[in-house]
């Protein structure tokens, strides 16, 4: 049977007249038709391996985690980067699938015959030159003596020797093609460019790497990132910086002096951005003014930006003009935060106040460099610690209003890109002792801090706007050019970060005592209601510790938080940067990571360091006492989301390590349905901390339930 090589039809043979004649004729008959028996059976056998060689393969599945491993294979162009996907399902099963190849083509068993007549478009074994592989591949053209073959699992293609193109058996067609395409987001316009492909083949080719799925499609849009190394390495923006044209820079030299600068932003820990003229500067500035008159002529609601990500470059408004900015974080799908690339000042915006460079202006921009310089003062004689909130002050009321400043480089710290200079507020530079650094050094502003420190951190812009309605539009706009928060610029966050704590073995984490007597006007968020116990709820499980601790949220209530830590980076990313009076069993605010979230401090170190307790979330954290800000009232109408809680029926007890891990993999992080049994009542003093209430006013506001 054709569909079948181990099932056949037999058919009995006739006689004629029934005597030994008829029988010598069919043998005879059956000698003379013999050879072409053979032939038409070779024919048969070759039809058969074709039909099995072009059985349908299932289309390759795009792995369900946002942020999948790939093994970059080739990328003759950025829309068509050629990648394999790393793990489980995929790369494992390959090798898996290969291992069995190599086993059932083993020359030693059973010799396989080589395809005498491959044809183009046939799935095939090939045996790699190397002897030892055999992989699957798909004919492409046929020559005399040999075959290029492309291996759809590896991504690449060979011309081999036809010796080597064996049958593919009908068991090796149930994995799917495992070398796929990707595009990279932002260099759609430039797939082509030789200096984005250069920069490219050097950064990502033949390296793991992680990628963030933006789209997903045949063709999914993606994000690579470089994660060897201490910081990430967003591999899309390193190719569209290849595109600037050095020529457009300007390079700082050393013990060279530099007339016309204007300072744009001074950062709380002293770090300064400054604009020097430059032939990228007045091109940058006639550009930005071409499309100002473009945008009166366009409806700039067509160039939302529809897709942000990390590294994107586009428009946003300062001093009420348009300007370049950086995608710098995400916090969620409405608000993100920007980096003015060319003033060197952070904002957190939503994704409307966005809009897309025109088509017509944006080989031009991306062949300007930045031309915001990082810049620190030198010889300050400052260890660690930061700087005190006079010392920024007086430096920004000394450069910020100032036209006509100049500078001398000092030297130049590649590592961290930055400057160090001596700063003037006039075109004196030769006399060092009236630079800005040295009125510094002669002051009293460091002596409360005398072991403040420069970092490289950038400033956030002040967004005079009311950020506690969602509907109401926002603009950016600046104070005499003066960044009013001091929060740094936060790096490209893959995911949110989150401290591991030791758990297992250790007793689990107690949950938050409750606040000292809050002032008169403080109010706190009230009680987290939950259905009646023995009705079911869907939750989520932020933390698990063991069966005996872990904290959920209301699944329906999430997005309520969503919104209002959109909503708490907006408003406190716009405050000025005056930390408040930490105290121990208070409410603040605090910015962990790239966010800001409700907490309650639990204790404040000598260091500086402050611990808190996420009321949303669960966890616990070590951030610096001036990340910490008032919690305002609109932030205290949500309930605290996170409810501490332990599996119903047990008895209190010391977990192993084991099932700690156990419980862990299986709820930690995930989407479950939960019943309630009961709250466990505040009289049990042993777990005194299990429902905890005000000492002013007895309302409770944190509890624990067995689920």
């Amino acid at each position: 049977m054709p569909d079948n090589p181990k099932r056949a039809i037999l058919y009995k043979g006739g006689s004629s007249g029934g005597d030994g004649g008829g029988r010598e004729e069919d043998e005879n008959c059956n000698r003379r038709n013999s050879s072409a028996s053979e032939e038409e059976e070779r024919r048969l056998r070759q039809e058969l391996g074709r039909r099995l060689s072009n059985h349908v393969v299932p289309f390759l599945q795009i792995p369900k985690e946002e942020y999948p491993s790939v093994l970059v294979v080739e990328g003759t162009h950025t829309n068509g980067v050629i990648i394999r996907y790393i793990g489980e399902g995929y790369s494992q099963a390959q090798e898996s699938m290969e291992d069995e190849m190599r086993a059932f083509y083993s020359v030693g068993q059973r010799s396989p015959t080589p395809l005498s007549s491959p044809s183009s478009g046939q799935l095939v074994a090939v045996r790699a030159e190397e002897e030892e592989e055999i992989l699957r591949a798909q004919v492409c053209e046929v020559m005399a003596d040999t075959v290029k073959v492309h291996y759809v699992d590896h991504g690449f293609s060979e011309v081999i020797r036809k010796t080597k193109v064996f049958e593919l058996h009908e068991k090796f067609f149930h994995l799917p093609f495992q070398a796929t395409k990707c595009k990279l987001a932002g260099l759609e316009p430039f797939c082509q460019e030789p200096a984005v492909l250069k920069k490219f083949e050097a950064m990502a080719s033949g390296k793991i790497l992680l990628a963030e799925i933006l789209e997903r499609g045949r063709t999914p849009v993606v994000v690579l990132y470089d994660t060897s190394q201490d910081d990430d390495v967003n591999i899309n923006a390193a190719c569209v910086k290849a595109l600037q044209d050095k020529t457009l820079a300007n390079p700082l030299q050393v013990n060279s002096a530099y007339m016309n600068v204007t300072v744009r932003s001074v950062c709380s820990d002293g770090t300064v951005y400054c604009q020097l003229p430059s032939r990228g500067l007045a091109k940058l500035n006639e550009t930005l003014e071409n499309i100002e008159a473009y945008f009166h002529s366009q409806v700039t609601s067509e160039f939302l930006v529809s897709r942000p990500f990390c590294g994107k470059r586009c428009l946003a408004r300062y001093k009420g003009k348009w300007s370049r900015v950086e995608i710098s974080n995400l916090h969620g799908s409405r608000v993100l935060d920007i980096l003015f690339i060319d003033v060197g000042v952070q904002a957190s915006v939503e994704v409307f106040e966005l809009r897309e460079i025109p088509p017509p202006f944006l080989r031009d921009l991306m062949a300007i460099p930045p031309q915001a310089v990082k810049c620190c003062l030198a010889d300050l004689a400052v260890s660690v610690g930061s700087w005190t909130p006079d010392a920024v002050q007086w430096l920004r009321e000394k450069v910020l209003n100032t036209t006509d400043c100049s500078m001398k480089v000092v030297r130049v710290d590649d590592t961290k890109r930055c400057v160090y200079v001596h700063l003037f507020t006039d075109k004196n530079h030769q006399d060092p002792t009236r630079s800005l650094n040295q009125q510094m050094v002669r002051s009293d502003l460091f002596k409360q801090n005398p072991d403040a420190f420069l970092t490289s951190h950038s400033s956030t812009a002040k967004i005079f706007t009311s950020t506690l309605s969602p509907k109401t539009p926002k603009t950016v706009e600046y104070t005499n050019g003066n960044p009013t928060a001091s929060s740094s610029p936060a790096k490209p966050h893959l995911r949110r970060a989150l401290s591991e704590r030791g758990r297992g073995n250790a007793p689990p984490p107690r949950p938050p005592q409750a606040p000292s007597p809050p002032s008169a006007s403080l109010h706190l968020p009230p009680l987290l209601e939950l259905p009646p116990a023995g009705n079911n709820m869907d939750v989520y499980v932020s933390v698990a510790c063991h069966p005996g601790h872990f904290v959920l949220q209301p699944w329906r209530d999430m997005y309520k938080l969503v919104v209002l830590m959109g909503e708490m980076i907006l408003y406190y990313n716009k405050m000025e940067a005056k930390p408040a009076d930490v105290e121990k069993n208070q409410i603040y605010a605090a910015k962990v990571q790239s966010s800001w979230h409700r907490v309650l401090v639990k204790g404040v170190l000598s260091n500086g360091l402050v611990s808190v307790y996420e009321l949303d979330y669960g966890k616990h954290e070590l951030v610096s006492g001036t990340q910490l800000r008032p919690l305002i009232k609109e932030f205290r109408q949500l309930p605290f989301q996170g409810v501490t809680a332990q599996l119903a029926g047990l008895k209190p007890r010391q977990w192993s390590e084991e099932a700690s891990i156990v419980f862990r993999n299986h709820v930690e992080k995930k989407a479950l349905g939960v019943n309630p049994k009961r709250r466990i009542a505040q009289q049990h003093r042993e777990r005194r901390t299990l429902t905890e209430q005000t000492r002013s006013t007895g309302e409770e506001v944190f509890s624990w339930w067995e689920i």
